[in-house]
């Protein structure tokens, strides 16, 4: 593989040549344009109100959404809730989209959920991909972006679906995105806001219950205060902690099956969760 610049020195083209390594593999790296990382303006509200207003209330028995007043209307927010089920990605819109704050959700999805047909609705619905094994320079800018527009982020912490009801270790990305933007743009006031999600059964059913609890946002700007790295622990320690207290306070009557406590799908690196049913509104449990 041959790289060449050119650069005008003496009125004359000259080229310089980077060799390198034929024998190296390099990753293949997915056909998505960053021009497409936008929310569809027509496809976005179609959908929203198919799912709010029908979907949703059809399929759950009854929707319980506690701290509303805890989402802010304005400013950039990145929203870090329990992950239980495929439905998260549309009870999440439920509780607290554009019906409340009159913004759109956007999430992070891994590259292989933004291929095909499926990607072509992942990507107009709010999702823009991330190689979780080597993330691109373009994502990490593209969710600075994102919070200097003042955009909501959502993002799950624990990565992976678990139906046992506890909060497990969460991975570090919230943290490590919000004070690195936080510290590139000082005073950006970048907002994290813990959500508990929890239903009535491991694997919900129709009528199953839900309900959601959404906490006080915690504040990027406090955990500036010295190493970046140290911060992000104790960010993601805060994180926890209130992720659990809002999970023990969730009242949902779970019947619960025994399981351990591995994730309920094929272990993934993603720190992340994937939106790939989003476009199909009935998601599988």
């Amino acid at each position: 593989m041959i790289k060449s610049d050119s650069a005008s020195t003496t009125g004359h083209a000259q080229t310089t040549s980077t060799y390198v390594n034929p024998h190296v593999k390099f990753p293949r790296r997915p056909l998505v344009a960053v021009r497409n990382w936008r929310v569809s303006p027509w496809l976005m509200p179609v959908a929203y109100f198919i799912g709010r207003y029908i979907v949703l209330p059809s399929f759950f028995g009854h929707i319980k959404v506690t701290g509303q007043e805890n989402i802010p209307r304005s400013g950039p927010v990145i929203l870090a809730p329990t992950h239980r089920s495929r439905w998260d990605s549309l009870v999440l819109p439920y509780a607290a989209g554009r019906h409340l704050t009159g913004r759109d959700m956007q999430f992070m999805v891994t590259i292989d959920e933004c291929q095909g047909l499926q990607g072509w609705f992942v990507l107009r619905m709010g999702g823009f991909p991330v190689n979780t094994q080597r993330p691109a320079i373009a994502t990490l800018r593209h969710v600075v972006k994102l919070m200097q527009r003042g955009e909501m982020l959502v993002i799950y912490p624990e990565g992976d679906i678990y139906r046992d009801g506890q909060v497990h270790l969460l991975k570090p990305g919230i943290a490590r995105l919000a004070l690195n933007a936080e510290s590139k743009y000082p005073g950006l006031g970048i907002q994290v806001i813990p959500v508990s999600i929890q239903y009535s059964e491991p694997y919900p059913n129709w009528g199953a219950d839900v309900n959601i609890r959404i906490d006080k946002p915690i504040q990027a700007r406090d955990y500036m205060n010295g190493n970046l790295k140290l911060e992000a622990k104790k960010l993601t320690a805060d994180l926890t902690h209130k992720l659990k207290q809002l999970s023990q306070e969730s009242g949902v009557r779970r019947n619960i099956e025994p399981e351990d406590s591995s994730p309920a799908s094929s272990p993934s690196p993603c720190y992340i969760s994937t939106t790939s049913r989003v476009q199909l509104l009935i998601p599988s449990n």
